[in-house]
């Protein structure tokens, strides 16, 4: 079992999947840290907020709000609150909806936890996917995520990624194995922008994804969920495209080379 580990999330750290974290943490450590938002913060991807000041609350014992993104509680609970006495892991979810694909760019719930790996402490995402929003299955979560993560934990991943993990929206008896898989496409199609009108008059806007049918590559992490896998995908910081970058050497010079 592990000493310490530290959990936070995009959704806000009174969002029903930060109940289901909790639960599965407790399986894992002795200590749980809880460094999460004070509300919900998703979309924020890697954010971190440099030009406002952050507050903090005290909401019980190891349990901390932050005003501010997930990469903010990430930073704040690793170089300020926990500093003397780190986790040797952070979770980050559970998500409510799943993370797969091109919308792991704009994820809050993997921005927390690549901001935790790039400061040093081994990260995993976790997320909750569902074809009903208004009944969540997070049973599923909740009885998988305590043996997915000691899996992974004992099986072990490189420094410079964050794994993914992605429960399906089936009961836990029908869902699994655990399975390796890509970043996929995923089904973000583009973004629509709905335009309202406010009380006195003045314009305001909404932001939203447009999803779609879209062909997914080779073992991508959406077909190996709609296939009732729990999935796991190394994500990092290097998005260097190799297709563009061996196209481009023919005309360019490379550095170093």
């Amino acid at each position: 079992m592990l000493d310490r580990v530290m959990l936070t999330n995009d959704d806000g750290i009174d969002a029903p999947g930060m109940k289901v974290l909790e639960e599965i943490a407790g399986q894992l450590a002795r200590e749980v840290w809880i460094v999460a938002p004070e509300h919900d913060q998703s979309g924020q991807s890697h954010a971190i907020s440099l030009h406002h000041a952050l507050r903090l609350s005290v909401r019980g014992e190891r349990r901390f709000g932050v005003t501010g993104t997930p990469g903010d509680c990430a930073a704040l609970g690793l170089c300020h609150i926990m500093k003397d006495q780190p986790p040797q892991l952070v979770l980050s979810g559970v998500n409510r909806g799943l993370n797969l694909g091109l919308e792991t760019v704009f994820s809050g719930t993997v921005g927390g936890a690549m901001t935790a790996m790039m400061l040093g402490v081994p990260a995993l995402a976790l997320s909750q996917s569902f074809s009903n929003r208004d009944a969540v299955p997070w049973d599923t979560a909740r009885a998988l995520g305590a043996e997915t993560v000691r899996r992974l934990l004992a099986v072990g991943w490189g420094k410079s990624a964050v794994l993914n993990i992605n429960f399906p929206p089936i009961p836990a008896s029908e869902a699994g194995p655990l399975t390796l898989a890509r970043q996929g496409e995923g089904i973000v199609a583009g973004m629509a922008v709905e335009t309202r009108i406010d009380p006195r008059g003045m314009e305001y806007h909404w932001l939203s994804f447009r999803r779609g049918n879209i062909q997914q590559g080779p073992e991508s992490d959406y077909s190996a969920l709609r296939a009732g896998k729990i999935v796991v995908t190394p994500l990092r910081y290097d998005r260097t495209d190799d297709d563009a970058y061996a196209g481009l050497a023919e005309h360019l010079p490379r550095f170093g080379a």
